[in-house]
């Protein structure tokens, strides 16, 4: 869940209420404000700014702070032209249509970048990498975007299963050698916060690519990559940004394990292909070269 949407729940007295108020109404001009500012302008007291830190799970009120303002900060950047859940409406024409949805996707793309950290991505890199065997779980609706991402990795020697049809029998059966690719966007579907606890006792690192903010499967995940989060939950006309993000994901997931013995990756993908891509075209631009990967 997002921090700000925690902050609106029912958990607060009055006078925390009057600073959660004041909070999203100066929003970014609180980053160099103090707790005793904002205790004088609210009329309360500063120790009430750290009771509210404490209800929301943080240590201190410059953790929640920071994390306030590097939400607003995200919330506020990318998706000022398009509304990802309605990116067009039924007054467009065919072609405006298609040019929104181009937008749509850039802009997911753009925003999916701007959330990946080098830590982040290196450690779930060196996890892929060395894994024996790769497991994805998630509802099927996502499992159907990671079909490609399957194949690319089967084509460089990755072994990757789509955990589909009895995924508590899958995290069971597993070894030290998985790795698991935990995929949820609200990381709160109950199927998959089910299989956490079982993926943890069998030792089974977990990769999560879920929403920004806690969830219970950031809670679990050893390392996590964040989707692009800018849809509801059902009130929208598609999943099309949260899907181009977990696309985007699994691209650069691909890319960056191929990588790490880029070479010998190539050479073997082009050989073996060679055996079984018999295809021809007269179009120059698709036609092999005469380069031998032997």
């Amino acid at each position: 869940m997002l921090l700000t949407e925690k902050m609106k729940e029912d958990i607060f007295s009055s006078s925390e209420r009057d600073i959660i108020n004041y909070l999203f109404k100066q929003r970014e001009n609180i980053k160099d404000k103090t707790t005793k500012q904002i205790a004088e302008e609210t009329y309360t007291h500063p120790s009430t700014l750290i009771r509210i830190a404490k209800k929301l799970g943080y240590n201190g009120w410059v953790e929640l702070k920071n994390r306030f303002l590097d939400e607003i900060e995200y919330l506020n950047s990318h998706f000022s032209s398009i509304d990802a859940n309605f990116p067009f409406n039924e007054q467009d024409n065919l072609m405006t249509i298609a040019n929104k949805m181009a937008i749509l996707n850039q802009t997911t793309i753009s925003d999916t970048l701007s959330l990946l950290n080098y830590d982040d991505l290196q450690k779930a890199t060196n996890m892929l990498d060395e894994a024996g065997h790769i497991k994805i779980f998630s509802m099927y609706h996502n499992l159907l975007l990671c079909h490609e991402f399957k194949l690319n990795m089967n084509r460089i020697g990755k072994h990757v299963s789509l955990c589909t049809v009895d995924p508590h029998f899958e995290a069971v059966n597993s070894d030290r050698e998985t790795c698991a690719i935990v995929i949820s966007y609200s990381g709160e579907s109950e199927e998959i916060v089910r299989l956490l606890p079982l993926l943890k006792r069998k030792k089974i690192p977990i990769i999560a690519l879920t929403s920004i903010g806690d969830n219970t499967l950031t809670k679990y995940a050893d390392c996590i990559l964040r989707i692009t989060t800018r849809e509801k939950l059902y009130s929208k006309v598609g999943s099309f940004s949260s899907n181009d993000s977990i696309s985007f994901l699994f691209d650069v997931l691909y890319a960056c394990v191929f990588s790490k013995d880029y070479q010998n990756n190539l050479e073997f993908k082009v050989r073996i292909s060679k055996y079984f891509d018999h295809r021809k075209s007269s179009n120059k631009v698709m036609q092999e070269g005469k380069q031998d990967y032997n």
